[in-house]
Order: C-alpha cells, then sequence, then structure tokens
C-alpha cells in the first residue's frame, strides 16, 4: 500500500524540451508511474518521433509544439491543452540551451538566447500553468537547474548565471504559491550523457577529470533522475516546497 504515495495514474504532466535527452527520460519516467505526458518541443518531427516511442511502449501521450520563449505562444499553448486534453497537474520545466566560450569573447546576441530559453521560459510556462493551479487550489511545477546553480567552470558563466536563477526563482514561486496548495521545486542534475554534453561526453581529457572529480567516479546515466521527479511529481512530496534536490553523484559536496 506504501507505493500509493508514487502513483501517478491519470494526472496530466507537461514536460517542456521533451523530445530527447533528460526531458524525454523524465517524461518516459513519468509515464511508468501512471501519468499522462504532454510532450514540448519546437521541431514537430522531432517531437513526434518522441511521442512514437512512448506510445509502443504504451503511454498515454499529447504533443504540443511550442517556443517556451515566447509569452504569447506560451499562454495559448496552456490554455488549449487545459481545454482539449485535461488540467496540467504536474509540470516540468525542463527546456534549456548550453553555449560554451570564454566569457571575454560571449555574443551579446547568445547570451539573450540563453536568458530566454533557461530562465524566461519557466517564467512564462510556469505562470501560465500555475494560473490554472492557483484555481483547482493544488499543483506541481518541478524545475530543472543543475549543479551550476552552485558551482562553476571556465566558459559557461551564462549558463551558471541562468541555473543560479532557476534555483531561486524556484524558491520565490514556492513563497507566492505554496499559499495556493501548490509544491515548487527543482532538480539539479550533475553530469548526464546527454545530447546538450555530447562534446564533454566525447572528450577524453574531460571525461576523466569528470570522474576523478565525482565521488561516484562516472557520468550520470538520464534513467536515473527518473526517481527524483517521481518522488516530487507525487503525493509523497506533500510538505516539499522550494526545494532543489542535487542528483550529481556527490559532485557538490566534495573538493
Amino acid at each position: 500500500m506504501a507505493a500509493r504515495h508514487f502513483d501517478l495514474t491519470d494526472r496530466l504532466c507537461l514536460v517542456t524540451g521533451s523530445s530527447q535527452g533528460i526531458g524525454l527520460a523524465l517524461a518516459r519516467g513519468l509515464a511508468e508511474y501512471g501519468a499522462r505526458i504532454v510532450l514540448n518541443g519546437r521541431d514537430p518531427d522531432r517531437l513526434a518521433q518522441a511521442a512514437e516511442i512512448l506510445r509502443t511502449e504504451g503511454r498515454d501521450v499529447y504533443m504540443s509544439s511550442f517556443d517556451v520563449t515566447s509569452s504569447d505562444e506560451v499562454a495559448g499553448a496552456v490554455e488549449k491543452i487545459e481545454r482539449d486534453i485535461g488540467p496540467i497537474e504536474v509540470l516540468v520545466n525542463n527546456a534549456g540551451m548550453q553555449f560554451r566560450t570564454p566569457l571575454e569573447d560571449y555574443p551579446a546576441d547568445r547570451w539573450e538566447q540563453l536568458l530566454a530559453t533557461n530562465i524566461s521560459s519557466v517564467f512564462y510556462v510556469g505562470q501560465a500553468v500555475a494560473r490554472h493551479m492557483i484555481a483547482r487550489e493544488h499543483g506541481k511545477i518541478i524545475n530543472i537547474a543543475s549543479v551550476q546553480a552552485e558551482l562553476a567552470r571556465p566558459g559557461i558563466a551564462p549558463y551558471t548565471a541562468t541555473k543560479g536563477a532557476v534555483r531561486n526563482l524556484t524558491r520565490g514561486m514556492c513563497t507566492d504559491w505554496a499559499r495556493h496548495g501548490l509544491q515548487i521545486n527543482a532538480i539539479a542534475p550533475g553530469y548526464f550523457k546527454t545530447p546538450l554534453n555530447q562534446a564533454l561526453i566525447d572528450s577524453a581529457e574531460f571525461s576523466a577529470w569528470l570522474e576523478k572529480r565525482t565521488p561516484a567516479g562516472r557520468w550520470g546515466n538520464v534513467e536515473e533522475l527518473v526517481g527524483a521527479v517521481v518522488f516530487l511529481a507525487s503525493d509523497a512530496a506533500s510538505f516539499v516546497n522550494g526545494h532543489t534536490l542535487y542528483v550529481d553523484g556527490g559532485i557538490t559536496v566534495s573538493l
């Protein structure tokens, strides 16, 4: 009977940036616990491929292709999901990007793109979904941060800034919306094998450094994030609020 605390049967979950990588893994994991999934991405073809993968596994999957960096598109898409599919009970703000270059050479247009993708999207989608959740007096929002909310490396200072902002926006959302029955938390992944990290994965020098630097001694696999997202999406986390859960093999606690 204890398993009922993690049961997500028929709960509608919107996962942004879920056509591949961490987003798709989180969507699959939520579906395995019974959730109905709305996949999101800007590329309709890639999104359709992801949806087909989950449908062949017997999952209840929908698609909503919209640009999370456009407040107008977000507002329209959320209204359409609520009207045509059902109430969004869990939102996972996963959409994100990375661009690596020395800070002194960082292009202004890339800075603006990074801010829009990594932090403005969390605000736009979070606000649009929360308005419906507040009216219903319940809901879960899970923002995807990073160990870079705590740690910096050369060449990714703007990314570090955005992920620190995600962590603090999570706290702010909790402060404003917990009284309405919402739980808003964040997951901060360490270094995982994803398309976003492919250049680092392909670097023998970086992988050797990471394995030595991480107490667990290895890269993470995206499936290892599923337990965290299911916990935060479920009734088991009913009194967890404003928290950032680091899933990082120990890298943030070790020198």
